[in-house]
């Protein structure tokens, strides 16, 4: 099932699309490496939440255009961007890094190239990461005087344990993708004309499933990084509880005792 694209959310930048379930989020400026401007900012969060409350989406995949996934911030002159700029003009609440953290539909990233900074932040913001084999992750941040400001120094300790990320941000040293698959940055490393291919199938295996249920799933698991198990538990049954009421429910155990695929309609 295909709908039409809210074109209102999008710009030249920043691409926005949606078909069979899935809503692609596309960084469209390969001419200087998908680097993001201060407009692009807007626009991706922008796209992410109409994602998040479209009821036709179930899955949310972001990837670049080009040779690159996203060289990180424009911070040469024009772009919105520069040395004093981001705290006196940005909301951080409405920065991607936040509204990614916070939505709840499945996030895919098809790394499609090479990420550096930001863009390897907001790759890494994404639930799931498939990345071609030829590109590479730069978590340059140190070398250029500052910190991962959109969501390195939480993630990437979670991610991979306190040693190993602090032995990235401290030496700011780029990974190759054989590198990011050993560390467990990246589920798949996959030939780069093969990345959003892979990336849009596991999507689509994804949106196959109950869509209320793999989104409180997500929000369970963000919950758990900050309770204790006893109230992880409490807070998985309640949970549970209006699911239980929903048609997908009864469409689950229905299609298991009959042995054939569930169709979901996400109520």
């Amino acid at each position: 099932m295909s709908t039409a694209t809210d074109l209102t959310s999008q710009t030249d930048e920043v691409l926005y699309s949606v078909a069979d379930h899935i809503a692609t989020i596309r960084l469209n400026r390969p001419d200087r490496q998908n680097t993001i401007t201060r407009p692009m900012l807007a626009a991706i969060s922008r796209c992410l939440v109409q994602a998040n409350t479209d009821n036709e989406v179930r899955v949310i995949l972001i990837t670049g255009s080009g040779r690159f996934f996203c060289a990180g911030l424009d911070l040469r002159g024009g772009s919105g961007i520069g040395e004093g700029t981001m705290n006196a003009t940005l909301d951080l609440r409405e920065a991607p890094p936040i509204v990614l953290h916070h939505i709840d539909k499945p996030t895919l990233c098809a790394h499609n190239g090479s990420s550096a900074g930001y863009g390897m932040d907001l790759a890494l913001g994404c639930d799931i990461r498939i990345m071609a084999s030829e590109s590479k992750m730069a978590p340059s941040f140190t070398v250029r005087g500052v910190v991962p400001e959109s969501g390195g120094t939480w993630i990437l300790p979670r991610l991979i344990g306190w040693s190993k990320a602090t032995e990235l941000i401290f030496t700011g040293r780029t990974l190759s993708a054989a590198q990011c698959l050993e560390l467990g940055l990246v589920s798949h490393v996959v030939p780069a004309d093969e990345c959003l291919a892979a990336a849009q199938a596991l999507a689509t295996e994804i949106a196959a499933n109950a869509p209320l249920a793999v989104q409180a799933a997500k929000r369970m698991m963000r919950m758990s990084a900050s309770e204790n198990f006893d109230d992880h538990v409490h807070h998985v049954y309640l949970q549970l509880l209006p699911l239980f009421q929903t048609s997908d429910f009864k469409e689950g155990m229905a299609s298991f005792m009959e042995k054939r695929e569930a169709k979901f309609e996400g109520r």
